[in-house]
């Protein structure tokens, strides 16, 4: 059953490459007269850069992940971590100001993480602090903004205080329980898998591993960039800059706005200052502590990777968190 399924796989494969390659040569479209409307032309430009921004960070989060896979042990996680739930937070964090992984590759890193046994919420201070604390996204931010402290200190002392209380409520909230998805085959035969892997080369390991996970993740990658670039082009940006005065809903509104853009973490800086005319101070921080730790095309692959009712818990409290403290911190700084 399995030959035939893998033969018809194959058989579809070539018949594809048949069909491209007698359009490339045989066909001459400048001869073909498409008429396209504007406004999905844009879709399809917002929705490339998009990807081929993502996927040089997904191969780097790929191939993190599967190094960890090949010659990270469970052992020597639970030999380096704290043995205090709480006590681990804080150094979790930390490791995020030397991780340089924006937010389309740290899910992979942490998904394999916790798989070699590192506790839920330590993984979570990883996936929301990594993304905004590491020196690319600090040095990004500064140029963008011209060294300005409210905002470089705003950004990223929000980011370190915030990623420690998120992991601590997820640690309240589930208790460390196991919250991934399985698939059946990493259920029943995961110990084979990993005896099988110290058999073989560990880098020929290190490369089938990114390779497979990197097909995997690609598919939540490009739905996501694609409802995203339809949200980009259709959105009617003139509602936000209505409200971009508002202390209290003008933070709501970037956020929803970082939400639905998905930019790189690394990137987003550039795009919040675009908006310094118009939105407060308070919801261009907003803007790039909320887009890191939770985009559109991010909760694609969030929901792929672990249980329904984690993600949509973490969403609500990364939202509420966020925002709460957007707004303490435009009562007591700003």
């Amino acid at each position: 059953m399995r030959k035939s399924s893998s033969l018809l796989k194959d058989l579809i494969g070539l018949a594809l490459i048949g069909v491209f390659l007698y359009l490339f040569f045989f066909i001459d479209f400048k001869e073909i007269s498409f008429d396209i409307p504007s406004s999905w032309l844009n879709v399809n430009t917002i929705f490339l850069s998009i990807v081929i921004e993502a996927i040089p960070f997904i191969l780097l989060g790929v191939f993190a992940s599967a190094l960890i896979q090949t010659f990270v042990s469970e052992e020597k996680i639970k030999k380096y971590l704290p043995k205090s739930p709480i006590g681990a937070i804080i150094p979790a964090a930390l490791l995020g100001v030397i991780l340089p992984i924006c937010e389309c590759a740290i899910i992979p890193v942490v998904r394999r993480l916790i798989k070699k046994g590192m506790p839920l919420h330590v993984g979570v201070v990883l996936l929301v602090g990594a993304p905004i604390l590491n020196p690319v996204v600090v040095a990004s931010t500064y140029f963008a903004f011209n060294g300005d402290p409210t905002i470089l200190y705003g950004r990223f002392g929000l980011a370190f205080i915030l990623c420690i209380v998120i992991g601590f409520l997820m640690l309240l909230l589930f208790d460390n329980k196991n919250q991934l998805r399985w698939s059946k085959s990493e259920l029943v035969g995961r110990q084979e898998m990993e005896e099988s892997a110290l058999q073989q080369n560990k880098w020929k390991a290190t490369f089938y591993h990114a390779s497979d996970e990197f097909f995997d993740m690609g598919k939540y990658l490009i739905a996501g960039a694609f409802i995203a670039s339809l949200f980009q082009t259709f959105l009617d940006r003139n509602v936000l800059m209505a409200l971009g005065q508002n202390e209290v809903l003008s933070p709501a509104v970037m956020m929803a706005f970082a939400f639905v853009l998905s930019l790189c973490s690394e990137a987003d800086a550039f795009v919040a200052a675009s908006f310094g005319s118009t939105f407060t101070v308070g919801s261009l921080l907003a803007f790039m502590v909320y887009g890191p730790m939770l985009d559109l095309k991010n909760t694609f692959m969030l929901f792929a990777y672990f249980r329904t009712k984690f993600v949509l818990v973490f969403m609500a409290v990364v939202t509420i968190v966020v925002f709460a403290a957007i707004l303490i911190f435009q009562q007591l700084v700003l």
